[in-house]
């Protein structure tokens, strides 16, 4: 599903990440640990296509077998689009929109109909337990019920892959493990990859596969 090469990234004389390798497998979820300013959410970024790793001659980002290092922007958009999903620690939910007006958002960037978009944002909602607050705006909404509109926008496209970076850092313990149980029951409902930034043990310690980033590198996979 997800296969990185030799991905460097530099700001000025700033090495954030030093050659770093990884293969993660469809279904899997991956959990990239290790403390602040080890390059987790800069690997994460360049993983999402949100950034670009500077290129070496090897550097290599493969995702459902496409090279998106070669797509213009357009095309790097139009793939973000219709393959990847986001979460974020912060919800970033447009607060003068509703939860069904936040969830179709992404589908209508992908040129579905509002029918079919509300129609498939509805069942996300409905699935996520939030049927009785599809018409409530943001600030109506608890930070887990956020946090789970979020979890059906990243969804709503039926993504190959979602990158997720500090999703429960923003929650309360039982809006954490519930979120976290979720996550599981998306990827053996949806088959969906998940790749997780996380500083909480507990999510990393549930995941199939937990990465210890350093300094840059991958020490411990």
């Amino acid at each position: 599903m997800i296969i990185a090469n030799n991905v460097c990234k530099n700001y000025g004389n700033l090495e954030v990440l030093k050659n770093v390798d990884l293969n993660i497998k469809k279904g899997e979820i991956v959990a990239i640990v290790g403390p602040s300013g080890a390059g987790k959410t800069t690997l994460l970024q360049i993983l999402g296509t949100l950034e670009k790793p500077t290129k070496n001659k090897d550097t290599k980002v493969n995702i459902n077998n496409q090279d998106v290092l070669n797509f213009s922007d357009k095309e790097l958009s139009k793939f973000r689009n219709q393959y990847i999903g986001f979460i974020f620690q912060f919800h970033q939910l447009l607060p003068e929109f509703t939860a069904l007006e936040n969830v179709c958002i992404p589908a209508f960037i992908g040129n579905k109909s509002k029918k079919e978009a509300e129609k498939e944002a509805k069942h996300l909602l409905e699935f996520l337990g939030l049927s009785h607050r599809m018409n409530h705006k943001p600030n109506e909404l608890s930070g887990g019920e956020q946090q789970r509109v979020a979890v059906a926008r990243a969804l709503i496209n039926n993504p190959s892959v979602i990158f997720a970076d500090e999703p429960s850092g923003n929650l309360d313990s039982e809006s954490a493990k519930n979120l976290h149980e979720l996550f599981f029951k998306l990827r053996d409902k949806f088959g969906q990859t998940f790749v997780i930034v996380t500083h909480n043990r507990a999510l990393a310690d549930m995941a199939d596969r937990k990465l210890e980033m350093k300094d840059g590198i991958i020490i411990n996979s």
